[in-house]
């Protein structure tokens, strides 16, 4: 069992934990059952860093809340499959995530490929105040983004986060989870399409 593991076994035997100092401490309305504390004990260092805040103020319950809150949503307010919701809910995670720990360079140099301003390809600010900005050339700046996002991908599959494999649905499986007011739409919108063909009288 790994850390993440023992803190989502931990969560579902209805433990709280939280940072005591330099100790783990725990909450609980009834007594752990042995096989939760043993992982809890063995797992204690690891546990400990996932607990504490990283330098975006987030530690990796906060993100585990997050991403639940996401998929959540998607799943019972969008209708869609729960492997669904929760792939919605990772690309939400990515985004805050990149959102929280922006980058920053100083103007007259390419972070990408390190070279000054090309007359062809002028060096361009990338980012938004206060978190400041990231000067790239407009073609380094693909390459850069999806380097950004692979950090941002690995460092959420760390605390235990992840996109899971969706396999494609058939078109009537997809209908059985639209939600019955988007399904009233839909069938209103078509409803309204054929009767404009009768009056135009295709």
């Amino acid at each position: 069992m790994s850390a993440i593991a023992a803190i989502k076994a931990a969560r579902a035997a209805g433990v709280e934990l939280a940072l005591d100092g330099d100790d783990l401490a725990l909450k609980a309305a009834s007594a752990p059952s042995a096989a939760v504390l043993d992982a809890l004990s063995r797992h204690k260092a690891e546990i400990m860093v996932l607990l504490r805040p990283a330098e975006d103020g987030w530690s990796a319950e906060d993100w585990q809340v997050f991403f639940e809150e996401r998929a959540g949503i998607v799943e019972f307010d969008g209708g869609l499959p729960r492997a669904e919701a929760e792939a919605q809910a990772f690309a939400c995670c990515v985004v805050e995530w990149l959102n929280r720990n922006p980058e920053r360079s100083p103007a007259g140099r390419c972070l990408g490929c390190g070279d000054r301003e090309h007359a062809h390809d002028p060096l361009l600010p990338y980012g938004v105040e206060p978190a400041g900005y990231v000067w790239l050339h407009s073609s380094c700046w693909p390459t850069w983004y999806a380097a950004r996002q692979a950090k941002a991908v690995s460092t959420l599959t760390a605390m235990g986060i992840s996109a899971p494999v969706i396999r494609p649905m058939k078109r009537e499986e997809r209908s059985k989870h639209l939600p019955s007011d988007a399904t009233r739409e839909s069938r209103t919108a078509k409803n309204q399409t054929v009767s404009q063909q009768q009056m135009n009288g295709g």
